[in-house]
């Protein structure tokens, strides 16, 4: 049993409203890079902020210990999701790796 008559789409195939969502892969790759660079930014932010504050109470300036605690959780926290979700790309990466072509 052959499937006859299959035609790529073409962009210009799709309706005005339709074509001005479509987003080229160099835009998604940058807007996507974008994206990975700040979350990485905010968990560096959320690691240095951490160390800031642990610093100021062994230096024995007015801080109070919970926001120390809380301070170096939030940024072990974003730490650990983000190294999950590292190891999620890298799984779905190994996975279209292994696909046959």
């Amino acid at each position: 049993m052959a499937i006859h008559n299959i035609h790529s789409i073409e962009a210009s195939q799709f309706s005005p409203s339709i074509k001005k969502n479509l987003v080229k892969p160099s835009e998604a790759q940058i807007s996507f890079s974008n994206f990975l660079k700040k979350s990485i930014e905010e968990v560096n932010n959320a690691q240095i902020q951490s160390d800031v504050m642990t610093k100021k109470l062994v230096n024995g300036e007015d801080i109070d210990l919970h926001q120390v605690m809380i301070t170096s959780q939030k940024a072990g926290i974003t730490l650990q999701a983000t190294m999950e979700v590292r190891n999620k790309v890298v799984e779905a990466y190994q996975e279209v790796m292994r696909m046959q072509v």
